[in-house]
């Protein structure tokens, strides 16, 4: 089994790579998607979020406010820590029971959006990061996303830098071209995993 590790800063474009990935026969595990599982109504997960941050972070159908949580942690780091704290193990338990679930000789792609930040590359075989300019990022999270220009920064400055990202990576994608060039530069790197996982075997 290789093992990838998948990041990029917010609006960098990480989703259109993992997908391509996913296409192209790689068992994808997002960290995202088990992130919000993990606090579903009825988890022991949003219990203990309701419990740190109250019932003003819950919907009226009683799911986790995604977007007022955001506004609340990504403006004081010891709030996000307390987020964090709660959330990171239950997704630990659960990417380690899907990976327990794939083939052995899968390629795992771990899309992890704080890779950096939590210090994982070190548990990957291989670290690919999806690049893109702030300003790029900003004008993704503001047209497709819906942001604010303050609240799309706020969300990148709580994040690694790019050069921080780059510094960890095998791999870097340059997602600020057209989807013919992401096609193309996903091949490429696609090309070298199956190659490494060959000879891993």
């Amino acid at each position: 089994m290789l093992k990838v590790g998948l990041t990029g800063g917010i609006g960098a474009g990480k989703s259109e790579v993992s997908r391509r990935l996913a296409e192209r026969g790689a068992v994808v595990i997002d960290a995202d998607r088990i992130a919000r599982e993990v606090v579903e109504p009825g988890t022991p997960g949003l219990d203990a979020v309701v419990a740190e941050f109250g019932t003003d972070v819950l919907t009226a159908d009683g799911r986790m406010d995604r977007e007022r949580v955001g506004a609340i942690v990504f403006a004081d780091p010891d709030r996000l820590a307390a987020l964090n704290k709660i959330v990171h193990p239950l997704v630990g338990e659960r990417m380690q029971e899907l990976m327990d679930a794939a083939p052995g000789d899968a390629i795992v792609v771990y899309d992890v959006p704080l890779l950096t930040e939590n210090n994982l590359a070190g548990m990957y075989d291989v670290v690919i990061v999806v690049d893109a300019p702030v300003e790029l990022q900003v004008e993704r999270l503001t047209t497709l996303r819906g942001m604010t220009e303050d609240a799309a920064r706020a969300r990148i400055a709580a994040q690694a830098t790019r050069e921080q990202r780059r510094a960890v990576a095998d791999h870097v994608i340059d997602n600020s071209g057209s989807m013919d060039d992401l096609d193309a530069r996903v091949d490429e790197i696609w090309a070298d995993l199956t190659r490494r996982a060959a000879t891993a075997v």
